[in-house]
């Protein structure tokens, strides 16, 4: 594709497909997605096989025992389903346990572990909705972990920046410090002891093949959460001080369930549920509807800080109201509600911006603010900002097939945040919990068997039950910013894919949570 005004060729030209498409943040994770597609497997084997291969090649951002939140279109059900694929607090974990302690704060290491939840969504998402084996799908990540691949510039930095933290545990340094150094771009990277570990799920799964397929998958499952595999996880979570037990392990499974959905001017938007931050993105985009965009024009001053407003009326709300529904009372309904939102964007002032995060709205009373708040950015007070923990680490890919499934998923969690890999696993812990909150009553408070208040959110949008688009973003706080963004762009101002690479984004940070996650 030229580039205008030169006789230089464009090395991203738009793509097109019509037997399917795999978009991955890293090349090989998409070709074994696109090869599961040759194969004659939907969306959700392809899916599964991509997220596979980046717990491997981005293995610093999301890996197996991570988290994997996932939204799914079945295209002959025209059904969207979530698999939450975010594990929960051991049953001994409590505000109480943290304050008395820890003095209210979580130490560096394994105590902020929550159960493995990335392998589960996989093979129940594999189970429930896909058609090939798990053998099928984890072969290019068993290779790529084994043979290895060439060191990229992306993760050789990741390991020189991180070097403290990865030189921390000696189980981490010797496969991700060989020789006691971080591997320069170009050098081939081997994680031999993770390949195994995939290798032996799937000689599992092939030695139970006499139970059927779903039987087979489960007994790979059953490895990872009451099998030998899940006695190493516990085994070594408690040598290093964690509170995981083998009950939690074996009482865990992911939940499938309807996401988050909103209509945006024709449009049926998704995102994830409540016991994440999936809602703060739909609520914004719904405050946002009742101005014309498309007037302000792109990237205006006018439309940066109409958009910033928004979102961080909808951060308010996700501070005060977004928890793990099984134990925190969410108005969701309420949250996205037309009279509701029409009245938090009443407190969007053309002229001036909320000082750091506007005051929580009142949904269950239909009111803008909650407490007699204040209504309008002249009268708000300048708040303390509340630093948030930092670290982490995401990635984003989607995968749509030739009969239009779709698998939209935002894997998360990887080694960079700085606790150990399991000897001879090659496997690190979720350490996910830190985005819980140390306060008692808070929605997002720890408690064992609670979900944390995720921040990684993956989405879709519909329209007249046919898909438009599956999007979504890495970043804490920037995931549904990014995702608003990038929406808007298409919807509102008509630019394709490719230039929305070239498009520069704002973003805002809150007050009253991390924003680098």
């Amino acid at each position: 594709m030229p580039v205008p005004g030169t006789s230089l060729t464009s090395l991203r030209p738009l793509m097109q497909g019509t037997n399917g498409m795999v978009v991955a943040s890293h090349p090989a994770a998409a070709m074994a997605g696109l090869d599961i597609l040759r194969k004659g497997g939907n969306a959700i084997d392809a899916g599964v096989a991509v997220g596979l291969a980046l717990n491997v090649v981005h293995v610093d951002d999301c890996s197996f025992l991570g988290v994997a939140p996932t939204v799914i279109y079945l295209a002959d059900q025209k059904e969207v389903l979530e698999v939450d694929g975010l594990g929960v607090w051991p049953k001994a974990a409590s505000v109480e346990y943290f304050k008395k302690n820890h003095g209210g704060n979580y130490p560096p290491g394994v105590l902020r572990s929550l159960t493995p939840a990335a392998a589960d969504s996989w093979i129940t998402s594999l189970s429930k909705f896909g058609t090939m084996s798990f053998g099928e799908v984890v072969s290019a990540a068993i290779d790529l972990a084994g043979n290895g691949f060439p060191m990229f510039r992306y993760l050789a930095g990741r390991f020189v920046t991180a070097f403290d933290a990865y030189n921390t545990y000696q189980s981490t340094a010797e496969i991700y410090l060989p020789n006691g150094r971080a591997p320069k771009q170009g050098e081939m990277f081997y994680q031999k002891d993770l390949a195994n570990s995939l290798s032996n799920l799937a000689e599992i799964e092939n030695a139970n093949k006499s139970k059927g397929r779903e039987g087979a998958l489960q007994a790979a499952r059953d490895d990872i959460y009451t099998g030998e595999l899940s006695r190493k996880i516990v085994a070594f979570n408690q040598e290093m001080g964690g509170l995981l037990t083998a009950e939690d392990l074996a009482n865990y499974h992911v939940t499938i369930g309807a996401p988050v959905t909103v209509n945006y001017k024709g449009y049926d938007v998704y995102s994830t549920g409540p016991w994440g931050q999936g809602p703060t993105f739909p609520q914004a985009l719904k405050i946002l509807e009742g101005f014309d965009l498309a007037s302000m024009g792109h990237n205006t001053t006018e439309y940066i800080h109409t958009v910033s407003q928004a979102l961080n009326l909808a951060f308010a709300d996700r501070e005060q109201y977004v928890g793990d529904p099984k134990f925190t009372d969410v108005p969701i309904k309420e949250m996205l509600s037309e009279e509701y939102l029409h009245r938090r964007r009443s407190l969007i002032d053309p002229e001036i911006a909320w000082p750091g995060t506007p005051p929580a709205g009142d949904p269950r009373n239909g009111m803008a603010t909650i407490n007699g708040g204040p209504t309008s950015p002249r009268d708000a007070e300048v708040p303390v900002a509340i630093a948030g923990p930092s670290g982490g680490g995401t990635s984003y890919f989607a995968v749509i097939d030739g009969d239009g499934n779709i698998f939209s998923s935002t894997p998360s969690e990887g080694t960079k945040n700085g606790g150990p890999i399991i000897p001879g696993t090659g496997l690190a812990f979720s350490l996910r919990g830190s985005q819980s909150r140390i306060t008692e009553g808070h929605a997002a408070s720890v408690e064992g068997g609670k979900r944390p208040r995720l921040t990684p959110a993956p989405a879709l949008v519909l329209q007249d039950g046919e898909p438009v688009i599956a999007l979504g973003a890495h970043g804490g706080d920037h995931i549904p910013q990014g995702t608003l963004q990038l929406l808007l762009n298409i919807l509102e101002f008509g630019r394709d894919p490719k230039r929305l690479l070239k498009n520069p984004g704002s973003t805002v940070t809150t007050s009253s949570s991390p924003v680098a996650w």
